[in-house]
């Protein structure tokens, strides 16, 4: 009786060390890699899904000529900096991941790579740019590039890489391909780029930073501009208003779904023309499914012209309702 109860002990002890070991075996949870002199490359390959992306970047864009290094990398980012970018810099790999992921999540994937490619640089190469996933000037990759800062801190440093990536946004969302609406009449619509500021301010607040988002309302709130003409307030006139009373997100998101269903491009998604006023009003009265003729009027006059290019816009794209 004692032996019986012995081994009934002794399986019962088994059962539960077997139990911990299958517990403790299960899956790793996916790291991501900041690089150090002490990395081991084999070691970096089981850490995430995708290829382990390139050491060092050599820039051939504009003029940079800069051979970049790796800093860190994820499934959805990879971060080089330049020579002179310091490295106990590391909020960027946070912060820069939170808005592309935010980003892909509302706007669409952007190609076959998931990652955005971000390159930071001290000392040169003042502002910014971005590359796309469809062109070869950076190897084909969903990139931005930021200049000239020392980028110690998040505070004071993040409207210039959210920014680079609405360039991405309005240039790549739903399987286009460029931005209409980019560039100053009669060759687009919101320069370099008004849009860019209700998109800032949609990414501060679905990233939970509601002081950054104040502060960055108060700070494009009475921005003046003289496009398309003096005294013009896009963010106050156009896209506030538009934004909390249609949707929010959604009606920017409806915006750029409609560009890309309905604007002219060619067999390979590429756009074909730039928008006109009349155009670019039809499409967001579109996406906020209600006439915005009046609010356009408020926001940047109403001439002849533009009368004659909404009325001609209601007759190219009918399929746009409000």
């Amino acid at each position: 009786m004692i032996r019986k109860f012995q081994v009934c002990l002794l399986c019962l002890f088994l059962l539960a060390v077997g139990s911990t070991m299958v517990a403790c075996s299960g899956g790793d949870d996916e790291e991501p890699v900041i690089d150090t002199p002490d990395d081991d490359p084999e070691e970096e390959e089981e850490e995430v899904k995708l290829p382990v992306p390139p050491e060092f970047w050599t820039e051939h864009w504009h003029d940079h000529r800069q051979s970049l290094e790796r800093v860190y990398y994820d499934d959805d980012l990879v971060v080089y900096f330049d020579k002179d970018v310091d490295r106990t810099v590391r909020w960027p790999f946070q912060y820069v991941g939170d808005v592309w992921r935010y980003t892909k999540k509302t706007y669409g994937g952007y190609g076959d790579d998931p990652r955005l490619w971000a390159v930071f640089h001290t000392g040169r190469h003042s502002g910014g740019h971005p590359g796309y996933y469809f062109d070869a000037s950076h190897d084909y990759r969903n990139a931005i590039d930021c200049g000239d800062g020392t980028w110690l801190t998040q505070e004071g440093n993040i409207d210039l890489p959210t920014h680079e990536v609405f360039h991405i946004v309005e240039s790549a969302s739903f399987g286009a391909k460029g931005s209409p609406g980019f560039g100053n009449p009669p060759n687009g619509v919101w320069g370099d780029s008004k849009f860019a500021e209700i998109y800032q301010y949609d990414v501060y607040l679905g990233l939970g930073l509601t002081a950054e988002a104040n502060r960055w309302k108060d700070h494009v709130m009475n921005q003046v501009n003289d496009n398309p003409k003096a005294l013009t307030y896009w963010f106050r006139d156009w896209f506030y208003p538009i934004y909390t009373q249609h949707g929010k997100t959604k009606v920017l998101v409806e915006y750029f779904k409609l560009q890309a269903k309905y604007f002219p491009k060619d067999a390979n998604n590429h756009f074909t023309r730039q928008m006109n006023w009349g155009e670019f009003v039809h499409f967001f009265s579109g996406a906020a499914k209600t006439d915005l003729q009046e609010t356009a009027e408020t926001a940047f006059g109403w001439t002849t012209e533009m009368e004659g290019q909404l009325y001609q816009a209601k007759i190219d794209f009918p399929d746009i309702t409000y």
